[in-house]
């Protein structure tokens, strides 16, 4: 984890495997945690479905082209918070209708409704060796008690 005057950053490379999933999510937290995110608000209960969201794409949609994925967290001058993961796929993830029946196929649909209720947003940018990040940035003091959203 490092520490900038401007900003903090953490970040943690895993296994493309389904138990990464949990390891993520329990990273992610616990950094959230000491930057000063109490784990039982609402915005961490988003994150944590988020980060999970995120996580079960890079394993279950690489098809085996990505052996690892990378979760990173940005905190820059107290004020927005990104959350990324990356893998070496190319495949940007695919929008998929909803539809009733479907068990899955939704996750991005999820990201993009917790991201905007949050203030924050979804990006997809391609990595230089060919992979991408898939993430979502939005406003730090939304989720720290005591801290008020002008």
């Amino acid at each position: 984890m490092a520490d900038h005057a401007d900003h903090q950053e953490s970040s943690l490379t895993l296994p493309t495997d389904p138990a990464s999933v949990a390891l993520a999510r329990s990273h992610v937290l616990k950094v959230l945690a000491d930057w000063g995110l109490p784990a039982d608000t609402e915005t961490a209960d988003a994150i944590r479905l988020i980060v999970s969201e995120l996580a079960t794409n890079a394993v279950l949609h690489t098809f085996g082209q990505s052996p690892t994925f990378t979760v990173g967290l940005r905190l820059d001058r107290r004020e927005l918070l990104r959350i990324g993961v990356t893998d070496s796929h190319p495949r940007r993830p695919q929008r998929l209708p909803a539809a009733v029946q479907q068990d899955n196929g939704r996750g991005m649909v999820i990201i993009r409704s917790l991201a905007a209720e949050s203030g924050g947003r979804l990006s997809v940018v391609p990595t230089e060796s060919g992979g991408k990040t898939v993430s979502i940035a939005m406003p730090w003091a939304a989720g720290v008690p005591g801290v008020r959203v002008p």
